[in-house]
């Protein structure tokens, strides 16, 4: 059992817990529409705003912090975000809850408070005074006391278990710190609303600064200038920043004032270092930080799933992404982000990760799935591509790895464009799919005799006809163009050449169990499977899981070694820790350490080699519970 008024009393309502707000909101739209209540005399409706104003002051520096392609050289502790600490921060927002039903209870209680004036000049003065003459020092003396061993343990290290400070991470507490909290912010309202100067416009700002300062200080963001304490020197113990606060979470016995490092001054627990890493942070933003070792070239799939990046949502770019209801509401925004980047945008940086000591990245090329099947609009993502690998190359990376669309063969012959183009690229080009090829082979079952092929004349369908039928396996080719199929037919030693088949009707499977998809078949084509068949696949989107009677493979993916860190964000719609294969594929060509370039055609002798060093380095399938080997 937990220490006293350590748990939230709604705990068990999870994410029904805004439920809480119905009585508000009931009450809010009864007094408008029934008793004639104009909607800024709503006292519930005001309540209501203000909880959501906070939330959103806090979601916006919560997505500011997380544009890696703007705040990159300007973090401060430079680890990444995980899902452990998603998780543990998940209902941050208990506190605005907590402190939208006490301002409810006190404005029932106190109809007083009901009929304060838009604005008092009066009610500002008295309350700075009374957040800097009580507030401030309180929430000092109070913090202080929760750092002491007991309180410590029981209440205030579940703050401190976050061990990167985000915005969201300054709602991360028990209850108790939260009704402490709330009798702090408090002081200042109510002292100056009892003394006659209050009034809703400063209930508003107190709120909206005190906020936004509280969401600055978690940021993990150097925004402010040393310069400006060079200027004005005693500004310094005024308003705090990034840095200052970061100190208290990684070393914990200093730095514990509210906003204002003054009072730490005078408490004597103003740690030494806070100007020297402030002014060291400064100076540091213009600078270019770590060079990652491997780069997963990425684009955006489409106007839902642009939402599933953590500057947008960090809870939901956690989860593997499915459609929610609400990104309905999101879509007009949608569209403009997308002409602005298609007008205007350039290669960013949306996650990271720690492999071993080394630095991950995605990037993402700014344009969505369907531009890449409009001709007027290849030659730009080309250009794109082209300038994000040139970048690579000169700050020094390793490898990068093309995702998705970004390695159609139509587009650039599966990277080989580029490679040809720029002979001397220190940078390795890799498409990564002869690990997707192996991932799918091995999903295969070892006694399998004959597999039917859709998309057989690609790249991928290529590779796998041409291993399966060295191994024996009847593989028949789906597809319209004998030249094209006697083209692959031809790289077959000429032993197993008969392995190959070329069929141009779907009936020709009604017998095999085994259908690999690499072309995108409709419900109707895949009544010609045999009951009990199982479609193992390659092709995006996947395809409808249609047939009860059948089973469906997932996407090639692999699950990175359990070793990576900071890892936060879910690869579309891959669960926690999984890659598709081809970012894997990039990874495993670094690990590995080699020096050509993955690009082109697939080369089918090393299928086998790729897949032992995924293996070798702790990546692991995650298709089937059981890795086959044919």
């Amino acid at each position: 059992m937990g220490a006293p008024l350590s748990a939230w009393p709604w705990e068990y309502l999870g994410s029904y817990k805004y439920v809480l707000f119905g009585p508000l909101i009931w009450k809010a739209l009864y007094s408008i529409m029934y008793e004639d209540v104009l909607p800024m005399q709503s006292w519930c409706l005001h309540v209501l705003i203000i909880c959501a104003l906070r939330g959103l002051i806090y979601q916006l520096w919560n997505s500011y912090s997380n544009m890696l392609f703007l705040t990159r050289n300007r973090r401060i502790i430079k680890q990444g975000v995980d899902f452990k600490q998603i998780d543990a921060e998940w209902h941050w927002d208990n506190f605005i809850i907590l402190q939208g039903l006490i301002a409810s209870m006190a404005c029932y209680l106190v109809p007083y408070l009901q009929d304060l004036p838009v604005w008092n000049p009066k009610g500002l003065i008295t309350c700075m005074v009374l957040h800097v003459g009580v507030s401030e020092p309180l929430y000092y003396w109070v913090h202080r006391r929760f750092h002491a061993n007991d309180f410590y343990q029981n209440y205030h290290s579940l703050h401190h278990s976050s061990p990167v400070p985000q915005p969201l991470t300054a709602g991360n507490a028990t209850f108790l710190e939260d009704l402490i909290l709330t009798v702090i912010i408090g002081i200042p309202i109510l002292g100056s609303t009892l003394m006659g100067f209050g009034s809703i416009g400063i209930i508003y700002g107190y709120f909206s600064v005190f906020d936004f300062l509280r969401g600055l200080g978690y940021s993990n963001v150097e925004v402010i200038s040393h310069k400006l304490f060079e200027k004005i020197p005693f500004l310094k113990y005024l308003l705090y920043t990034p840095t200052y606060h970061s100190l208290h979470h990684t070393e914990k016995g200093s730095n514990f004032c509210l906003f204002m490092p003054l009072f730490d001054a005078l408490g004597n627990t103003l740690n030494q270092k806070s100007w020297e890493l402030h002014k060291e942070m400064s100076l540091k933003a213009g600078i270019n930080g770590n060079v990652p070792d491997f780069v997963f070239l990425a684009h955006v799939v489409d106007l839902t799933s642009q939402m599933h990046v953590p500057f947008v949502f960090r809870s939901f770019a956690s989860i593997p992404f499915s459609f929610r209801l609400f990104q309905v509401l999101f879509y007009p925004s949608g569209i403009l982000v997308c002409l602005a980047m298609w007008a205007w945008a350039k290669t960013f940086l949306i996650t990271f990760y720690n492999l071993r000591g080394r630095l991950h990245q995605t990037w993402a090329v700014p344009r969505y799935g369907f531009q890449y099947f409009l001709p007027f609009a290849l030659d730009g993502i080309n250009n794109q591509i082209e300038q994000a690998i040139l970048r690579a190359d000169k700050l020094g990376v390793k490898v990068i790895s093309l995702a998705a669309l970004n390695k159609n063969e139509a587009l650039n012959g599966g990277g080989t464009l580029f490679v040809n183009k720029h002979p001397d690229l220190r940078v390795r080009v890799v498409h990564g799919n002869t690990l997707t090829a192996a991932v799918i082979l091995n999903e295969i079952p070892k006694d399998c005799q004959d597999v039917f092929l859709t998309g057989a004349t690609s790249k991928l369908g290529r590779a796998i006809a041409l291993y399966l039928c060295r191994r024996k396996v009847r593989v028949l080719m789906l597809t319209l163009s004998t030249e094209r199929f006697q083209k692959v037919q031809k790289e077959a030693p000429a032993e197993f050449q008969s392995y190959l088949v070329q069929v141009t009707k779907y009936q020709a499977a009604q017998t095999c169990k085994t259908w690999i998809v690499g072309k995108w078949i409709t419900p109707r084509e895949q009544r010609w499977a045999p009951s009990g068949a199982h479609f193992h696949q390659f092709v995006v989107p996947p395809i409808f899981h249609f047939r009860r009677d059948c089973t469906y493979g997932d996407l090639a993916a692999m699950r990175l070694p359990d070793d990576v860190e900071g890892l936060g964000s879910c690869e579309y719609t891959m669960d926690r820790g999984v890659v598709h294969a081809c970012h894997a594929g990039g990874v495993v060509h670094f690990l590995e350490g080699w020096t050509h370039h993955e690009v082109g055609a697939i080369d089918v002798d090393r299928i086998d080699l790729v897949w032992d060093a995924a293996l070798k380095h702790g990546l692991k399938p995650v298709s089937s519970s059981k890795v086959h080997s044919l």
